[in-house]
């Protein structure tokens, strides 16, 4: 069975016995089928290793929350077999793509390596499943690439100022955020920390990427939904107080300074889920289950016995 390795894992002494017995890659070039054993935070670890194609993955829930691993350990043998012979459904995930530049280069947006994206807008059957590569690398040697499967914060972090960043779309600068930052994020992303934030609950597979504001200064900053196609860029206000932080999955932090830019677009490279049902059971399931999606106690009746 061919395993990816992971430098964490290879001098592990107890995985020294397992390690024989595998032929194990240390690239993700040749996996064919991610089987993801844990909670959303594990499937989004999964998803950090292939920064450009990914395979299908199997969620299994193990974790604690587990709204995006819907199937269960207990059916795990089942559950591969219907997959291995073509009997289940994909949900694809999408992912956006975050450049950030330093200010002493512009971001790269002819790239070899990297994504090419079209005038026209982001379709989710343009998405295929393509045999995986190395980390696209931007020859600009102070950029970095992020692919992101639910959001990208901006925020203060340690900081006692607010946080001041321009927010544009499609070149045009639409508003500065003034507050404690700023979530954009995937469908997918939309009930993670975005929909603490206040955003609105979209389905995975609806085109679009949220902007929520995270605690503004403002009584009129609301969240938006924008089209996927749509391209955002932010950078730091010239008056602004201090820098900020930016966290990708949560993971990954970095400061963000003066003249420094995040260009962020819809990743042509989803993340493709094995539903344990389909795309609508498997989200309205996890949302009741999960977090409790309007669940209250149900109105009584008026008993007729009252009006007498």
């Amino acid at each position: 069975m061919p395993v990816f390795d992971e430098d964490s894992i290879k001098n592990d002494k107890s995985f020294a016995s397992v390690f024989k017995k595998l032929q194990v890659y240390t690239h993700t070039t040749p996996i064919d089928l991610i089987i993801c054993l844990g909670g959303d935070g594990t499937l989004l670890y999964a998803a950090s290793l292939f920064q450009h194609s990914m395979p299908p993955v199997v969620p299994f829930h193990m974790g604690s929350l587990g709204f995006m691993t819907s199937h269960q350990f207990e059916t795990m043998e089942d559950t591969l077999t219907n997959v291995l012979t073509g009997q289940a459904s994909l949900m694809l995930r999408s992912r956006l793509r975050c450049i950030v530049s330093t200010a002493n280069r512009p971001a790269s947006t002819n790239n070899d390596n990297a994504e090419s994206y079209p005038d026209k807008e982001f379709h989710p059957t343009s998405c295929m499943v393509t045999p995986s590569t190395d980390c696209c690398k931007n020859p600009e040697e102070s950029d970095k690439t992020f692919l992101v499967l639910n959001e990208v914060s901006i925020h203060r972090g340690t900081s006692s100022c607010l946080c001041n960043v321009d927010l544009f779309l499609m070149e045009r600068q639409i508003t500065s955020v003034q507050g404690d930052g700023l979530v954009i994020s995937t469908p997918t992303g939309s009930t993670g920390y975005a929909v603490a934030a206040g955003a609105s609950v979209v389905h995975p597979q609806v085109p679009s990427i949220m902007v929520t504001p995270i605690c503004p200064h403002s009584l009129s900053f609301r969240p938006l939904i924008v089209p996927a196609g749509a391209q955002l860029k932010l950078a730091v206000s010239e008056n602004a107080r201090a820098g900020v932080n930016i966290s990708f999955d949560g993971r990954d932090t970095m400061q963000f300074n003066k003249g420094d830019t995040l260009t962020i677009r819809t990743s042509t490279h989803p993340t493709p889920c094995v539903c344990r049902s389909n795309p609508f059971d498997d989200w309205f399931d996890s949302l009741s289950e999960c977090l409790l999606w309007n669940t209250r106690l149900s109105q009584k009746k008026i008993q007729s016995n009252l009006s007498k």
